[in-house]
């Protein structure tokens, strides 16, 4: 069950999200994807542990096209967190465990 705290992503509203000076998570994904799957859990439980304090969001990279070449994204599941621009601050290709992403929060808050 996806948390109502995980924002969908897309090239009509990324900029203006990521641009907004509180810190964004954003996880680049595809519903096809495996790994990606494993980690919505991770990003559901995330969102709900910093509902107010941090956007959560999702990136589908198969419907957002020009964001994933923007990005450089040829490997999901990509995570990648933003603090008032569009230039990430962090970068992580892969499956990740809440503890080392709540961290990486933690440290860019």
């Amino acid at each position: 069950m996806a948390s109502p705290n995980v924002i969908e992503f897309s090239e009509t509203n990324f900029s203006q999200e990521v641009a907004s000076g509180t810190l964004v998570v954003a996880d680049f994904w595809a519903p096809w994807c495996g790994p990606c799957r494993q980690l919505s859990p991770v990003i559901d439980k995330i969102a709900d542990q910093y509902a107010g304090k941090v956007k959560v969001g999702k990136v589908n990279v198969d419907e957002n096209m020009e964001l994933a070449t923007k990005y450089d994204v040829a490997t999901i599941p990509r995570i990648m967190l933003f603090k008032g621009n569009d230039q990430p601050i962090f970068l992580h290709v892969g499956t990740i465990d809440p503890t080392s992403l709540t961290k990486v929060i933690d440290q860019n808050i």
